[in-house]
C-alpha cells in the first residue's frame, strides 16, 4: 500500500502561490483556475499537499501508461543522466538508435526508420511535412472529431472546438465526418452500414476536393479525446484502399492509443490495416521526459536518401527521454503488460461497465476496448439527446461538472470530456484499484441520474 504524506499547509500555499503568480496554463482562462498542487505519485494514484489520495483514471492525459514513478523507468533516466544527459541530434547515440531499433521491431514489415520529436504534435506535422514532401501534393484531410496537437499545422488538422480560436492557420486541411456508430451523421443503423456510408462520404470528399491535390489523410487510429471511438469493421480497410487508389499516403495518429493502452502496441494492429506513416509519443516512455516520433515506412525513407529532409528539433531523440523508453520495453515485456491489458479490458472493465448502462438511465452507451472506454451519457435512451451541450461550459456543464466533483470527493480523479466520461488508468493499475475506481464511478453515477429525473435541481 502507498503511504501518503501528511498534510502540508505550508507547502501547499507556497505551490498555490506560484502557479497562480508566475505558471500561465494551457487552455484555460487564468483567473479563473484553481489548479491542485500535486505533491507526489505512486503507480495509479497521486496525492495533493492536503493529504488527498486519488485514483489516477485518466492517466494524466492518457500517457501516464506505466504509472507515476515507475522504478524501471526512473533508474533508468538516472543512469543515462550520470552518463551522458544529452548530446545533439546530428550525432549517434546509442541510447537514441537502441530505441529506434526497438520500436522499429514492433512496427509493420518494411518499416525500419524512426523520426523524433519533442512529442505528439510535433509527430503530426513532421508526418504532414513528409507526406507533402513525397507526394508533392498539399492538401490533408482529417476527421471533424479528432485532436492531433496544437502546433499550426496540428491544430488545424484537430476537428473539435480548441481549433476554432486558432483559425485561419493551414489553409491546406480539410475535415470530414468519421464513422460514430452511436450518433451516426448517415443515419446508419448497423455497424457495417455505417462502414459503409461513412467510406462513400470520404470518397466523395476526396473527389471532390481532388485526389490530385490530396497529400494525405491523417485519422487517430481510435478516436480518442473525442470520444474513444472504435472504428467499425471494415473502415480502417477501407480508408487504406481509398488511399492506395487515389495515391493519398494514409497517417496512423497512434499518440494516445499506441504502446498498449488497447492491449496491443499500436491500435491499428486491431484492424487488419497497415499505414504509411505512424506517429506516436505519450505511452512511448509514458512522459516521464517529453517524447514523440514518426515510424516512417521504407518507401517513404527512401525518398529522403539523397534529398535533404528540411525539419529538425533541438531536443529529437533526447538521450534523457530515449532511456525510459528502452526500459518500457523491458517492462512490457517482462510483465506481460499487453496481455494484462487485454485480460483486464475484457474480463473486469467491459461486463462492469455494461452491466452499469442497465442500471443508470443517465448513460447511452459504454464503449472500448483494452483500458480505454467511455461511458456516454444522455438525457433520454431514446433522443440520445447529451447530457450536456456539445462545447458545453458554465451553467450548461453543471452534470458532468458535478460528476466530477462526486468522484475526487471520493478519491478518484476522473476524465471527463462533453457529455462523456473516459476510464483510461494506468496499464500497471492493481485489479483491486481498478475495481474500486468502478466502483467509484458506478456511485457518481447516481448525479448524473438525478439530473436526467430532476433537471431543474441542476439549474
Amino acid at each position: 500500500m502507498t503511504t501518503i504524506p501528511a498534510a502540508d499547509a505550508a507547502a501547499d500555499a507556497a505551490v498555490r502561490g506560484d502557479d497562480r503568480a508566475h505558471v500561465f496554463h494551457s487552455w484555460s482562462a487564468q483567473a479563473l483556475i484553481d489548479p491542485v498542487p500535486v505533491a507526489g505519485g505512486d503507480g495509479a494514484t497521486f496525492w495533493d499537499y492536503a493529504g488527498n489520495a486519488y485514483l489516477d483514471f485518466s492517466s494524466q492525459l492518457v500517457n501516464l501508461n506505466l504509472g507515476h514513478q515507475h522504478p524501471d523507468l526512473v533508474a533508468a533516466i538516472q543512469r543515462q543522466a550520470a552518463r551522458l544527459a544529452t548530446i545533439q541530434p546530428s550525432m549517434a547515440n546509442d541510447t537514441r538508435g537502441e530505441l529506434a531499433r526497438l520500436i522499429s521491431e514492433i512496427a509493420p514489415d518494411g518499416f525500419s526508420k524512426v523520426f523524433f520529436t519533442n512529442g505528439g504534435a510535433d509527430a503530426n506535422e513532421n508526418a504532414v511535412r513528409m507526406a507533402r514532401l513525397v507526394t508533392g501534393k498539399r492538401k490533408v484531410l482529417a476527421m471533424y472529431r479528432s485532436y492531433h496537437g496544437n502546433t499550426s499545422t496540428a491544430i488545424t488538422l484537430t476537428g473539435d472546438p480548441r481549433r476554432w480560436a486558432n483559425e485561419p492557420a493551414d489553409a491546406s486541411v480539410v475535415h470530414f465526418f468519421g464513422p460514430y456508430a452511436y450518433r451516426s451523421p448517415f443515419h446508419s443503423d448497423s455497424p457495417e452500414q455505417e462502414t459503409e456510408r461513412a467510406l462513400a462520404h470520404l470518397e466523395q470528399t476526396i473527389i471532390l476536393e481532388g485526389a490530385s491535390t490530396i497529400g494525405a489523410i491523417i485519422i487517430e487510429s481510435v478516436v480518442g479525446t473525442n470520444g474513444v471511438l472504435i472504428p467499425p469493421p471494415g473502415y480502417l480497410p477501407g480508408v487504406r484502399e481509398l488511399c492506395d487508389r487515389y495515391g493519398i499516403l494514409y497517417i496512423a495518429d497512434e499518440v494516445m492509443v499506441g504502446f498498449g493502452r488497447l492491449g496491443t502496441w499500436w491500435a491499428f494492429e486491431n484492424f487488419d490495416v497497415v499505414p504509411d506513416l505512424i506517429t506516436f509519443a505519450k505511452g512511448v516512455n509514458s512522459g516521464y521526459v517529453p517524447l514523440g516520433g514518426v515510424v516512417i515506412s521504407d518507401e517513404i525513407a527512401a525518398h529522403f536518401d539523397t534529398v535533404a529532409f528540411p525539419g529538425g528539433l533541438t531536443y529529437s531523440g533526447h538521450p534523457l527521454a530515449c532511456a525510459p523508453g528502452i526500459a518500457t520495453f523491458e517492462v512490457f515485456r517482462r510483465d506481460g503488460i499487453l496481455e494484462r491489458v487485454r485480460d483486464l479490458g475484457e474480463r473486469v472493465v467491459r461486463p462492469r461497465l455494461e452491466e452499469m448502462a442497465t442500471r443508470h438511465p443517465s448513460v447511452g452507451e459504454v464503449r472500448g476496448r483494452g483500458l480505454f472506454w467511455a461511458i456516454e451519457l444522455v438525457r433520454d435512451r431514446q433522443t440520445r439527446e447529451p447530457l450536456v451541450p456539445f462545447n458545453a461550459a458554465g451553467a450548461d456543464a453543471a452534470p458532468m461538472t458535478a460528476f466530477a466533483a462526486a468522484c475526487k470527493k471520493a478519491g478518484l480523479w476522473p476524465f471527463t470530456h462533453v457529455n462523456r466520461v473516459h476510464v483510461a488508468p494506468p496499464l500497471i493499475i492493481p485489479e483491486d484499484d481498478l475495481v474500486r475506481g468502478l466502483d467509484i464511478i458506478d456511485r457518481a453515477l447516481e448525479v448524473t441520474d438525478a439530473a436526467v429525473s430532476h433537471p431543474e435541481e441542476q439549474s
